[in-house]
């Protein structure tokens, strides 16, 4: 195995982790998920990802799941390093053949699926930091698959898919509403079961993920628009390392997401010399893709929309996210998107001001991570365009 385990001493160290699990080239075994790469597009690796040393994977690749019962990043990470992920290069128009069929199935169904696979040679450990996606293990170049059961689907989702005149938006946004949570949905785009059907294709898991946060979000902003503002309020809580400082002002829809590494080493992609991320959008929303806080930049705002539609109200949000050195393995845009919910979860607080407001999100900022806030905040393009903002009613 190619381990770098200065990066990862605390899962050696961890019993939920074992390094010295053996993997082979051939196996019966289940997927919870396809993988489709990115690497080489329009040519890019299309594969499953499944365990030879467990039946019940559906745990594997639930991220809601993971969240609700506190998982640690070790008892994630051992789950994860365990998926092999068998793959094969084909193009994102490929319509036929063993895999594609194989990978399709997997990508709508609602367990795990029982297959057996023979790999070229046998996998190898070798860990590696990532982002936006969550991690995996070993790769392996596929030889073979058979799936050895039918694959489980919604007849709901089955209709959907059946439906290849009903363009992709409109079909995830469907699902979305019937409870499929973004993990599902980010599964069902990224296999080609969505859209039109002309204009299907395979799409890099990595891009699913941003697609699906984007695409409910711009959805849920422009119910959000037709309420009434709501109230000086902040929220604050986390996640496995994450923390959310959220702040939102009765205004017209706005949104500015700060990311602050109180550890430079947990953010190797930082632009150098940087301790923070940010990136902003007014009433209009943006055009160009979010740079600097990229993925989590749409998973937070999905977020943020879900809590304003559960309000009915809409408002100017200025987001912050503290990644403390407990966050020291990157499990995937995930992370950010559960974090945010747990801090929207908890019980707001209200102020009669703004001035109050900002006051007590610095003392408490201060305390928690002796952090002063006004270092970011100074940079706000939110707070500067909340100064010269029209009022709702000019809108109405």
């Amino acid at each position: 195995m190619k381990i770098n385990r200065a990066k990862y001493k605390n899962l050696e160290r961890s019993p939920e982790f074992n390094f010295k699990k053996e993997f082979k080239e051939d196996f019966f075994g289940s997927s919870p998920a396809p993988f489709i790469g990115r690497f080489g597009y329009p040519e890019v690796n299309i594969g499953i990802l499944g365990t030879q040393f467990s039946e019940k994977t559906g745990i594997y690749d639930a991220p809601r799941e993971w969240s609700s019962k506190n998982f640690s990043i070790s008892k994630i990470a051992g789950m994860r390093y365990e998926l092999v992920n068998s793959r094969r290069k084909a193009n994102i128009f490929s319509k036929r053949g063993k895999l594609i069929d194989a990978v399709q199935e997997i990508g709508m169904a609602s367990k795990p699926v029982e297959l057996e696979v023979n790999l070229e040679n046998r996998p190898c450990l070798e860990l590696k930091q990532e982002s936006e996606i969550v991690p995996f293990g070993p790769a392996g170049k596929l030889k073979s698959i058979r799936i050895t059961e039918n694959a489980r689907v919604d007849t709901r989702v089955d209709r959907i898919v059946s439906d290849s005149d009903l363009k992709a938006v409109s079909g995830i946004w469907e699902l979305y509403k019937k409870g499929f949570d973004e993990n599902f949905l980010t599964k069902l785009i990224s296999v080609g079961n969505l859209g039109v059907g002309r204009n299907r294709k395979f799409v890099p898991t990595r891009w699913s993920i941003t697609t699906i946060d984007d695409t409910l979000g711009k959805r849920l902003i422009e119910e959000v628009k037709k309420f009434p503002a709501g109230d000086y309020s902040i929220y604050f809580g986390g996640h496995l390392g994450n923390y959310y400082l959220i702040l939102m002002f009765p205004e017209i829809w706005s949104y500015e997401l700060f990311e602050a590494y109180l550890d430079y080493k947990v953010n190797p992609w930082s632009k150098a010399g940087l301790f923070y991320s940010t990136d902003h959008e007014g009433y209009n929303g943006r055009k160009d893709y979010a740079e600097e806080c990229a993925g989590g930049y749409y998973s937070v705002r999905l977020s943020c929309a879900e809590k304003l539609k559960e309000m009915k109200r809409q408002g100017s949000l200025l987001v912050l996210r503290f990644i403390t050195p407990d966050y020291n393995i990157p499990l995937g845009v995930w992370v950010t998107r559960e974090a945010s919910r747990k801090a929207l979860a908890e019980q707001p607080i209200s102020f009669s001001s703004k001035e109050l407001m900002m006051r007590y999100a610095a003392e408490l900022i201060k305390r928690k991570f002796n952090f002063e806030l006004k270092v970011l905040l100074k940079e706000s393009r939110l707070l500067k365009d909340i100064k010269a903002q029209r009022k709702l009613s000019d809108f109405n």
